[in-house]
Order: C-alpha cells, then sequence, then structure tokens
C-alpha cells in the first residue's frame, strides 16, 4: 500500500452551509429545509492543525474498515496510538495503513481484508506510528 502525504493550508477556510437537521433516511421534512449556520471542514476535521496531515491511499489492504484506493485520510500526528485504532505507520522505511492491535505487549499491523496476513512487529524491525487516523474522505459512488 502507497501512501502520498499532504498538508493542510493554514488559512483554507471555506465556510459552507449546514443545515440545522440531519438528513432523513426516510421520507424527509419539508418544514427542516433552512440554513442555520456555516461549516468549515477543517474546525470539524481538525483538531490539532500544526500535527495534521492528509494522506492519500493506494491499495485495497483497508477495504472492509471502509478505506478505499484513493481515499484521503486525516491523520493527527498528536494522538497517541491505541490498541485498535487504525494508523499510519512506518515499517522498516515503507509507509503502511493498518489497524493496531497490542495484545500481551505484542503489536501487530492488522489489515482490513482478508487477502492480506497481518503482521507482527518484531524488535528488532524499523517501526513508528506516524500517526492516528481520525476521519476517512472518499467520493460517493
Amino acid at each position: 500500500m502507497r501512501v502520498t502525504v499532504y498538508q493542510p493550508k493554514e488559512c483554507s477556510a471555506l465556510p459552507l452551509p449546514l443545515f440545522w437537521t440531519a438528513v432523513q433516511g426516510g421520507f424527509p421534512s419539508p418544514a427542516d429545509d433552512y440554513i442555520e449556520k456555516h461549516l468549515d471542514l477543517n474546525e470539524l476535521l481538525i483538531e490539532h492543525p500544526v500535527a495534521t496531515f492528509y494522506v492519500r491511499v493506494q491499495g485495497d489492504s483497508m477495504r472492509d474498515a471502509g478505506i478505499q484506493s484513493g481515499d484521503i485520510l486525516v491523520v493527527d500526528r498528536a494522538l497517541k496510538p491505541a490498541s485498535g485504532k487504525i494508523v499510519v505507520a512506518v515499517l522498516d522505511g515503507e509507509f503502511t495503513v493498518k489497524r493496531f492491535i497490542q495484545k500481551n505487549g505484542t503489536l501487530y499491523l492488522q489489515p482490513e481484508n482478508a487477502q492480506y496476513p497481518t503482521t507482527r512487529v518484531k524488535e528488532e524491525d524499523d517501526f513508528q506510528v506516524w500517526g492516528v487516523v481520525t476521519y476517512i474522505i472518499h467520493k460517493a459512488s
């Protein structure tokens, strides 16, 4: 899996209209069609601006976690990785996106596609969690 890293622009505010009510999955209510305020996606998606990056994913090892090839991940390097979280990691000089699993003192990088094996991180491996994935952005099909 390959990743491309981008840093968000500091002053790229683009407030967009936000409807006051949630979009209904059933029959819409015509009384709820007004705009309450504006929403800046940077405010919503980024908690730590100087430590947050966008990463474009290539590959399908995380497809069952809803991450498709071409998706953009919002990655926060200020967050501490916790078992079960999806992370961007560097293993022996290669970037990868996997689920971080810590079990009985052993670290694993687990794909979310049965066609790929889980990787046990060994003590002699050159390994670093680069950041924790906070959001997945992909185009609706």
